[in-house]
C-alpha cells in the first residue's frame, strides 16, 4: 500500500513537472520546475523502489540479504540524484545566461 501511494505520488510529480514545463513562460521557470519535479518525483519512485525489494526480509535468508544490499544502492542513488540534480539545472542556467536567454519579464497593460 505504501509502495503504490509512493509510485502515485512519483507519477504525480513527474506530471507536473511536465505540466510546469509546457505552461511556465521561460527557459529559466521551465528548467525550474523541470529540476525540482524531476528530483522528487524520481526520489519517491526510488523510495517505492526499496521498499518493495526488502518487503519480505528475513535476517536468516541470504537472499533477503541480497535484496538489503540492493535496496541500500538505491538508496545512494537517491543520494546522487539530490546532488547532480541542482548542479545539472544550475550549470545549464549558467550556459543559457551567459549564451543571453533574457528572463521573463511580466509588463505592465497601458490604460
Amino acid at each position: 500500500m505504501i509502495v503504490a501511494a509512493l509510485l502515485f505520488l512519483g507519477i504525480f510529480f513527474f506530471a507536473i513537472g511536465a505540466i510546469g514545463i509546457l505552461r511556465f513562460p521561460d527557459f529559466y521557470s521551465r528548467l525550474h520546475a523541470a529540476g525540482k519535479c524531476d528530483a522528487l518525483a524520481s526520489t519517491l519512485a526510488l523510495i517505492a523502489i526499496a521498499l518493495f525489494n526488502v518487503r519480505d526480509f528475513d535476517w536468516t535468508l541470504f537472499q533477503s540479504w541480497d535484496n538489503l544490499r540492493v535496496s541500500l544502492k538505491i538508496l545512494l542513488i537517491i543520494l546522487f540524484v539530490y546532488v547532480a540534480t541542482p548542479a545539472a539545472t544550475h550549470a545549464i542556467t549558467k550556459a543559457a545566461f551567459i549564451v543571453g536567454i533574457e528572463p521573463w519579464e511580466k509588463r505592465k497593460r497601458n490604460r
